[in-house]
């Protein structure tokens, strides 16, 4: 399945976050459906077999900003893609009560105004002038949007919007606009925070995502295909929480960053969203809108697939990047893939199914020092059964640099429990 970032392109090719390598750095968020976005998780160097989400593509509007090009059409929603609320399940929808029709009126009320457009200024290099030095005006690269959480201006946007900019401007729906300073970016999470110095701003409230539930009727509120006239509002439902999806890397069969955690949603969501809202009916935000999935295979679209980050997850990523400027992740130091069937074989794996194969151990690593080795099979972490590859690095996103986790590991057929003591990822 395609992924693509939501992000709304003005023809530059946005310069994005690199998203490569898995090393075993614990990625800090959910497990990959392959979505189109950036940042790594564990920095144990995998190869995960994440469910590739069809098509998907980060939700900026493609101008620079997106981590890959985002077709618009790969990016659309289906027009079925927001739920036609019956009339007699409209009532009573939230704890205040009400129709959905109002609520919804309120969610675009209260949030909207909060919901910034982030443009993507990047230099544009001046060509045919021989031996000139420097570059021509800033361009805009990319669109995408944002949300001001706090009365100190702090905007919290996707990194793939914000990725490669030389400037960044901030439009408000009330048509003010200000120059935006990066206050810190993580590509591993995929978030970033601006801010903005201005009188009387508009901010938005943070929710609880632990309390979504599937079936709970939703908001997204963003800059979609960057149209003028600001934000545009859809509704939905959550579809699935917790999806691990991959965003797509900054260049063409790469890939980016492992979203854990995730929100899929059925709320159309367009290029220019990424970065935007995903609100419920009590008017707070709970989630940053991300991902799109475009096509499953060719000739067939997705439709109605959308993700975002859980605020639970985007909150203390935040607090990091406003009180340092970046985001802690721990660290294991492997590189691994899946354990299929010929592989687990070969390793005697006996009746083991799931698992990450080890490929490789950076010397000097706490796997390293911890006696891991290549074509160890990790099966589990602190007693939790790992379902596919990929669970390796959501399990240890949960943990802190300097943390102890148990695995389980097979190794020549034996089973052992490894004890390892987490490091702290490289920048």
């Amino acid at each position: 399945m395609v992924l693509c970032t939501a992000c709304a392109s003005s023809n530059a090719q946005p310069t994005q976050a690199p998203s490569n390598a898995q090393p075993t750095q614990a990625p800090s968020n959910s497990q990959p459906t392959q979505v189109a976005s950036n940042s790594q998780a564990n920095q144990a160097s995998s190869s995960p077999q994440a469910a590739q989400a069809p098509g998907a593509s980060p939700v900026g509007a493609q101008a620079a900003t997106s981590p890959v090009s985002v077709s618009a059409a790969a990016a659309s929603p289906s027009p079925v893609a927001s739920p036609q609320p019956v009339a007699a399940a409209a009532a009573s929808t939230s704890a205040s009560g009400g129709d959905l029709r109002t609520l919804v009126r309120q969610v675009a009320q209260q949030v909207r105004p909060a919901i910034v457009q982030i443009t993507n200024l990047q230099q544009q290099q001046q060509q045919g002038v021989p031996g000139q030095i420097g570059g021509g005006a800033a361009v805009p690269a990319g669109v995408g949007s944002g949300v001001i959480y706090d009365s100190q201006g702090h905007i919290l946007t996707n990194n793939h919007v914000i990725a490669g900019a030389q400037q960044l401007e901030v439009s408000l729906p009330d048509r003010r606009s200000f120059p935006a300073k990066l206050t810190g970016a993580d590509p591993q999470t995929d978030l970033a925070v601006l801010q903005i110095e201005g009188d009387n701003l508009p901010v938005a409230q943070l929710g609880d995502s632990n309390q979504l539930q599937v079936g709970d009727w939703v908001v997204a509120i963003g800059n979609a295909l960057a149209l003028p006239g600001g934000p545009t509002v859809t509704q939905g439902v959550v579809s699935a929480l917790n999806r691990t999806v991959q965003e797509p890397g900054d260049t063409p069969n790469t890939s980016g960053p492992f979203l854990f955690n995730a929100i899929q949603t059925d709320a159309p969501i367009n290029p220019g969203n990424s970065g935007g809202a995903l609100v419920n009916l009590e008017n707070e935000v709970i989630g940053i809108n991300t991902l799109v999935a475009g096509q499953a295979e060719p000739g067939v679209s997705a439709q109605g697939i959308g993700f975002a980050i859980a605020i639970a997850t985007a909150k203390p990523i935040a607090d990091q990047l406003v009180s340092t400027g970046r985001a802690v992740h721990p660290f294991l130091g492997v590189q691994y893939g899946p354990l299929t069937p010929a592989i687990a074989a070969q390793l005697s794996a006996g009746n083991v199914q799931n698992g990450a194969v080890i490929g490789a151990v950076q010397p000097g690593s706490p796997a390293a020092t911890a006696g891991l080795q290549p074509r160890d099979i990790i099966t589990a972490v602190d007693g939790q059964p790992l379902v596919a590859e990929s669970s390796l690095a959501q399990m240890l996103s949960q943990h802190q640099p300097g943390d102890q986790v148990t695995l389980s590991v097979v190794r020549g057929g034996q089973q052992l429990q490894v004890q390892v003591t987490l490091g702290q990822a490289p920048s």
